[in-house]
């Protein structure tokens, strides 16, 4: 059944071609009528395998750019309704050695989306943030944690126009671009594993869920709000015997601006957040933005002192249900190699 909040509309992806914009070109083109769909990328290569695997599919359209350029943006952003906001810099490494490319595209980059949002006239913008943002301890963290901020604020800095903004934040994603399920496979042939920590955990959530989370974002957005869904957690340990079993762990040490465990709600935001069914709600710091929020008002409020963090989560994966996903990756993987 085609989403109301995307049937018939006009949809853009910005950092299109990664993995969360294929999945998402996929359901949506498959399942929910859009209007047209727009890949915004910087890499012309990648749009045109991308317009290959979806067999050139008419309303699924391509616009090379990047979110640094606001004018590109404004030509983009002509005659959209929906805008996912999924560009960013994303490695941790290469963004504590270039800070100043990191700011330009996750920080000043989403400052031009918003602008151009505003100024075109889109209807709704979801933009995609990390569990790094929140209790950041590294500048990527630091960046997304600046942009949610942004995103948040800018329902009130568009004053009498329509666009609404809201943020999702999720964390690890199983086989993504940079998980570690297809390095620990890679590793496997070697014999040997290498773990930062014993100790370590993540949320753990799939594309699929990702896709899913946004658009469920789309229907229930008033503005302001960073959605975060309740995800199952797992021990980096149990996911390296479960893709590897009777390979040697060798533990190399936390990476510098790496975190022990994931944090997605902190407790400095407990007040302000309330949980529903599926996932949990951080509202907006504006009261002028919670009067229409009926979406979520039925939420039960957290107490004071609760924090969402991957160590003291309630769900986590069992090893049949990483095993499952892995074999998943790993097929995925498989059929990648063989285009």
């Amino acid at each position: 059944m085609a989403h109301p909040s995307l049937k018939d509309k006009v949809i853009l992806v910005t950092g299109g071609t990664g993995s969360f914009g294929k999945k998402f070109a996929e359901t949506v083109l498959n399942h929910h009528s859009p209007k047209k769909l727009i890949i915004f990328s910087r890499d012309e290569w990648k749009q045109s395998e991308m317009a290959h695997q979806f067999r050139n599919d008419s309303r699924l359209r391509f616009f090379i750019g990047d979110v640094r350029d606001k004018d590109r943006l404004m030509r983009a952003f002509d005659g959209v309704d929906v805008v996912i906001h999924a560009a960013a810099l994303k490695q941790i490494p290469s963004a504590e050695y270039n800070p100043l490319e990191v700011i330009k595209t996750n920080i000043l980059g989403g400052a031009n989306v918003i602008d151009a949002a505003i100024d075109r006239n889109v209807e709704k913008v979801v933009a995609l943030s990390t569990d790094k943002a929140a209790n950041p301890i590294n500048l990527y963290g630091a960046a997304k944690l600046c942009a949610d901020k942004l995103f948040i604020s800018a329902n009130v800095y568009s004053g009498s126009h329509r666009t609404r903004f809201s943020v999702v934040r999720y964390g690890n994603v199983v086989g993504s671009r940079g998980s570690v399920i297809p390095f620990f496979l890679k590793m496997r042939e070697k014999g040997v594993i290498p773990i930062t920590d014993e100790r370590m955990t993540r949320f753990w959530i799939t594309l699929e869920q990702g896709v899913e989370l946004v658009i469920r974002g789309l229907e229930m957005m008033h503005g302001g709000e960073i959605f975060v869904p309740k995800v199952p957690s797992m021990k980096i340990t149990d996911l390296a015997e479960t893709i590897a079993p009777g390979c040697r762990h060798e533990v190399v040490g936390i990476r510098p601006g790496e975190k022990l465990h994931e944090v997605m709600v902190p407790s400095d935001d407990a007040r302000r957040t309330v949980e529903l069914d599926h996932y949990y709600v951080i509202k907006p710091d504006f009261p002028q933005l919670h009067e229409q929020a009926s979406n979520w008002k039925q939420g039960r409020p957290v107490p004071d002192d609760f924090c969402y963090a991957s160590n003291t989560n309630t769900v986590w994966l069992t090893r049949d249900e990483l095993r499952r996903l892995v074999e998943q990756v790993d097929d995925e993987l498989e059929l990648i190699e063989q285009k």
